[in-house]
């Protein structure tokens, strides 16, 4: 591949270039890592627009999207007290295109993609039971990995190491860029596990998310506990967001910083 031809995909991309970022303010519970990106936030929130999309025509033909009233009416009202909560990590955020949607499914899983594009499976609600301080604490988890930008990171993770991207690029040419890479954000966000650093950043910053709505934070260490409980070969979320035998015992050490926000709010 010719040097010249490459750099002009790459700049079409928006991905010429690495930067060191600090993606989110340290809140409460301190996330201070800085992040090394190469793809442009505009880029991956283009890509995730339309990935999302995917998701909710996928959902809508099976008959599957938001037919459940009162498993929607609770989502969107959790979500509704969490979402205000983000600007304290990122003022943008409140700005973003929030979405909120829940799918008929087995799979116990959640998610939320770059910009806001949230969605929760029947089956973590039914499956596992969950309170509403529980549901705060994933969404919020969920929430926390859309601030932090990981999905970004990840994908300038792994264009650092191949230049698949360039080349899908030059192959279908530069207009097609933008669904490529909903392609890879599909694939970070429905296959391949976070990194410890990541998780335990979503975990503190949903902590804190949660604890500032108005949930009692200790819930998030019950609703993994329910997690490790579940037989088989384990609920569909631990793919892409592994346990470990230390995620309760950060997460309990982490609840003194957001209790306070917790008991500030009237309940």
């Amino acid at each position: 591949m010719k040097l010249g031809k490459l750099l002009i995909v790459l700049g079409v991309l928006g991905i010429v270039g690495c930067q060191t970022v600090q993606t989110t303010n340290p809140g409460a519970v301190g996330v201070t890592r800085k992040q090394h990106m190469i793809v442009s936030e505009e880029e991956v929130e283009k890509g995730s627009a339309v990935a999302y999309k995917q998701e909710l025509d996928k959902a809508r033909s099976g008959g599957g999207l938001n037919v459940d009233p009162a498993s929607y009416k609770r989502v969107q009202a959790i979500s509704q007290k969490l979402i205000p909560q983000t600007t304290v990590f990122r003022p943008d955020a409140g700005k973003w295109n929030w979405e909120v949607n829940v799918q008929t499914s087995k799979e116990v899983n959640a998610y939320c993609m770059p910009g806001g594009k949230i969605m929760v499976y029947t089956g973590l609600i039914q499956q596992l039971n969950a309170t509403d301080a529980e549901l705060a604490a994933v969404i919020g988890h969920e929430i926390a990995h859309a601030l932090r930008e990981h999905s970004r990171e990840r994908l300038s993770r792994s264009y650092v190491e191949q230049a698949a991207l360039a080349t899908v690029a030059i192959a279908t040419g530069a207009g097609d860029a933008t669904m490529a890479l909903a392609q890879q954000v599909s694939a970070v966000t429905f296959s391949l596990p976070h990194s410890r650093d990541q998780e335990a950043e979503a975990d503190r910053i949903g902590l804190e998310l949660m604890a500032r709505a108005g949930y009692d934070p200790n819930a998030a260490v019950k609703l993994w506990e329910k997690m490790a409980k579940l037989g088989g070969s384990g609920p569909e979320f631990l793919s892409t967001h592994p346990s470990s035998d230390s995620r309760i015992q950060d997460l309990q050490a982490s609840i003194p910083r957001v209790l306070p926000l917790y008991q500030a709010v009237e309940h």
